[in-house]
């Protein structure tokens, strides 16, 4: 085991490394970059005479990498750590963190071309059925989730999937991010700069997902066909299936489903506040 300090830490902040992770591969790592600056300035904020904290403020003291996740044996991927923060009363709080970073997950909506514009009549919402290990579960119902690579268009397996099936690409330019319309960014430096996402387990992991909107008018014939055809059913051996569920009671579907339901209710109150 190796230990490095962290750089721009006060106090010194000592990093202790697991054989397999070297220091600039840690400094590196998106995930760590992302969290360790929000937390750094999360603390800073207790400066502040009005902070609860500011009479006894909380302090980084150490950092204990404990395993990491690689993809393809190569590009860090999840990384497992415990983060001493206390104050000098002795008083901590609860540092064990698995980190894997922030994703998005998109609000897919079709809805037929013959039916009245600007209403909420006979939308379905795209879902994908897929095994969630950590879960247990071999098919869980959720939102499409992914990423946005380097052109702006969602991508990910679902969103190939996606593709295949029906041949809808979603390109940036189309998408309504919901969820910086409905939280308001940090105004000062008073305030913490934690990303406007949902946190699905901010008690043990940084995961955070954006939650994006996409609405497509098609002919009724083509959703029939779909609606046919993506019942969310799997051949022999398909890892990752489709289907189309009504809008109004896809909540039902999908209560296992943090995005779901975060998106969900995200998009009607959007809707309620006349932000969409």
């Amino acid at each position: 085991m190796s230990t490095f300090t962290l750089p721009n830490s006060e106090p010194k902040v000592p990093v202790n490394l697991i054989p397999e992770l070297s220091e600039d591969q840690l400094l590196s790592f998106p995930a760590f970059k992302v969290w360790i600056s929000t937390l750094q300035h999360s603390l800073s904020t207790q400066q502040d005479p009005s902070h609860a904290f500011n009479s006894a403020p909380y302090k980084l003291r150490k950092i204990d990498i404990q395993s990491a996740d690689f993809f393809g044996g190569k590009r860090l991927g999840f990384l497992k750590l415990k983060a001493e923060i206390s104050n000098d009363k002795g008083e901590n709080l609860p540092g064990s963190v698995f980190l894997r970073g922030g994703s998005v997950a998109m609000l897919l909506i079709l809805q037929p071309d013959d039916v009245l514009e600007n209403t909420e009549h006979e939308k379905h919402v795209i879902v994908t059925v897929q095994p969630r290990i950590p879960a247990g579960s071999l098919a869980l119902a959720e939102l499409p989730a992914g990423m946005l690579d380097d052109s702006g268009t969602f991508a990910g397996a679902a969103a190939k999937e996606i593709a295949e099936e029906t041949g809808l690409e979603i390109p940036e330019s189309d998408l309504i991010n919901m969820t910086e319309l409905a939280i308001s960014p940090a105004s000062s430096d008073k305030d913490e700069h934690i990303q406007q996402a949902v946190y699905p387990s901010p008690g043990g992991s940084d995961e955070f997902i954006p939650l994006f909107l996409w609405q497509k008018r098609v002919p009724r014939d083509q959703l029939k066909e779909w609606q046919g055809k993506l019942t969310g059913l799997r051949k022999h051996g398909e890892k990752i299936t489709l289907m189309l569920y009504p809008l109004e009671h896809v909540w039902k579907l999908g209560g296992r489903d943090a995005k779901i339901l975060s998106a969900w209710a995200m998009y009607h109150g959007l809707k309620r506040d006349g932000k969409i």
